[in-house]
């Protein structure tokens, strides 16, 4: 067999400074090309990975077809099961584009409420939640954006929202892939993961509708609807924690999308606002149109694609009765089914014996404690996949809903042509992080930042946030400081669960001001070019938020809310 590689702390000049200052500049440039240079996502993720592969051999040590076989086996990790998750997520999303059944599901719920500050409740909290969910990629922003534009919202107002709205959801967007990738890389569970994060997001998921109303109708809109803009931040706070603590990470956003949803449906037929402010479709059909096409535009930004989508039809109005509408919520309630069985015990254990665990090929490292490192083992999990369990949903979703076989393939394919560009950018992150990790560089980072001490658990949440303000990516974000984020942990006497859960529940804070998503909004709202002032209107409450999961972290690592985790 091969000579095991084992990582030391401080391999540059026996200095626990110099190491980590080598071991941060790929993270330095990835930043530098990404916020900077505003380079594409997956040319700076190249980049980076081989400045990553020069320090790892040249500073740390690393044989280099070792830190080589490090990259490819995190690659190969990028592409399954996490690419694999998002292609079917979306795929059945784009089948729903393709039949018209989005459109229905867009006026169903639309039709909740005429006035203007409850549907943008609505649109970009519940819905967009929906949305993050299947989906992500940044097509929350770009549809909710989008709708609230055709009701008549200015489009700084409407961009705003969107972007604000677009909070609480994202750490277990696109099925739960963030918390996937965060519980690979910190050798955590994923239910562990999703616990504890399902403890600090719904605390921000309370409070943004009262965010979003302030933000479309000032005090007004405050004083006027915040019972139900209050409801729905509860409802949909208390269902996130109950699914993502007791039911599944991968629906978690979906459930409580839905949850809040029916709970202002039902407070409706009861209560209304003072005053309604009326929803105007100024916009007309030119908005509409944006709205229908808001999801391509968000894949060729934020994903770099250039391929074509699948043609969009106008669903006409005779369409929308109540079957058609089952129909078009028909993919969630497929969802929920599907995952809610594949967690009951007989059926979980019948999908685990396709598991299939071995050895990455030539891949011989220990941790800096010379024990094994876990991310060397490779699973593939055939059919307890998320992604899989994804697959067999849009083969049924594709059936009820009237898509035809043939058709189906062509919107598949498509989905494809149009994440290459994102799957190259995840590959090449998640290669960038093995590397990173197995080669010693994220555990000297961590031990020069354990030196903080106790004061950590505040900058905990300001990593991940810094990630995804960079990245755009939760997901990245995790990739990059998940495994660091423990690492401290382990070194200053604090729970590893605790502070990698806050690098991705800090990190969903940074969404809505990283580049990828202001440069999505702006363009679905017509304000090309206002980045710099969209930026300048979200920013403060971002900084907000970020202050307040700060204040949460520090508060659970003591002993005042110590009890929330588990």
């Amino acid at each position: 067999m091969e000579s095991e590689f084992r990582p030391v702390l401080d391999p540059v000049g026996q200095s626990a400074g110099l190491s980590a200052l080598a071991a941060a500049t790929p993270l330095l440039l990835l930043f530098v090309l990404l916020g900077a240079v505003r380079m594409k996502a997956h040319r700076a993720a190249l980049a980076a990975l081989a400045c990553a592969l020069v320090v790892a051999a040249a500073g740390f040590g690393m044989p280099v077809l070792t830190a080589a076989n490090s990259a490819l086996a995190g690659a190969a990790f990028g592409l399954f099961p996490i690419m694999w998750i998002v292609v079917n997520a979306i795929w059945i999303y784009n089948m729903t584009v393709q039949t018209g059944h989005f459109e229905v599901l867009r006026r169903s719920i639309c039709s909740v409420s005429p006035d203007l500050r409850v549907q943008a409740v609505v649109i970009a909290f519940c819905f967009g939640g929906l949305l993050e969910a299947l989906a992500g990629f940044g097509t929350p922003v770009a549809i909710s954006a989008a709708m609230l534009i055709a009701l008549g919202l200015a489009p700084m107002k409407a961009a705003a929202a969107a972007l604000v709205a677009n909070t609480a959801p994202v750490a277990f967007g696109a099925m739960a892939a963030p918390i996937t990738t965060l519980a690979a890389l910190t050798d955590l569970s994923v239910h562990e993961v999703s616990s504890m994060v399902g403890r600090q997001t719904p605390v921000l998921a309370a409070v943004v509708p009262l965010v979003l109303v302030l933000i479309v109708d000032g005090r007004r809109g405050l004083r006027q609807t915040w019972p139900a803009a209050l409801l729905v931040g509860v409802v949909f706070a208390l269902a996130q924690f109950a699914a993502a603590n007791y039911l599944s990470a991968q629906l978690t956003d979906v459930v409580a999308a839905l949850a809040a949803t029916g709970a202002l449906v039902l407070m409706l037929r009861r209560w209304r606002p003072a005053e309604e402010v009326a929803a105007e479709s100024a916009a007309g059909e030119r908005a509409a149109a944006r709205a229908e096409g808001a999801a391509r535009l968000a894949h060729r930004v934020e994903a770099g694609a250039d391929g074509g989508g699948p043609a969009l039809r106008t669903t006409p109005a005779e369409r929308r009765g109540r079957a058609e509408t089952l129909r078009a919520y028909a993919p969630y309630l497929v969802i929920i089914a599907v995952f809610s069985l594949a967690q009951i015990g007989p059926v979980k254990a019948l999908l685990e014996q396709t598991t299939t665990a071995f050895p990455w090929p030539g891949l011989h490292v220990l941790n800096a404690d010379g024990t094994p490192a876990k991310s060397t083992v490779f699973t593939l999990d055939w059919l307890a996949s998320s992604g899989t369990l994804l697959l067999l949903c849009g083969i049924a979703v594709a059936a009820i809903i009237g898509l035809r076989p043939g058709e189906s393939l062509r919107v598949y394919w498509h989905t494809l042509c149009r994440l290459r560009t994102a799957a190259l950018t995840v590959a090449l992150v998640l290669g960038l992080a093995y590397l990173l990790n197995l080669s010693g560089q994220t555990t000297a980072i961590g031990h020069w930042l354990a030196g903080a001490g106790a004061a950590f658990a505040f900058l905990s949440p300001v990593l991940g946030w810094l990630g995804v303000a960079v990245t755009g990516s939760d997901t990245s974000a995790n990739a990059l400081f998940g495994s660091m984020q423990a690492t401290v942990a382990a070194q200053t006497g604090a729970d590893p669960l605790l502070y990698a859960s806050a690098n991705s529940s800090g990190g969903v804070i940074g969404k809505m001001i990283s580049p990828q998503n202001l440069a999505i909004a702006t363009a679905v709202t017509g304000i090309d070019g206002r980045e710099g002032d969209l930026l300048r209107k979200v920013i403060g409450w971002s900084l907000l938020f970020l202050l307040a999961m700060c204040l949460l972290v520090v508060l659970q690592a003591g002993d005042v809310l110590g009890w929330m985790v588990p």
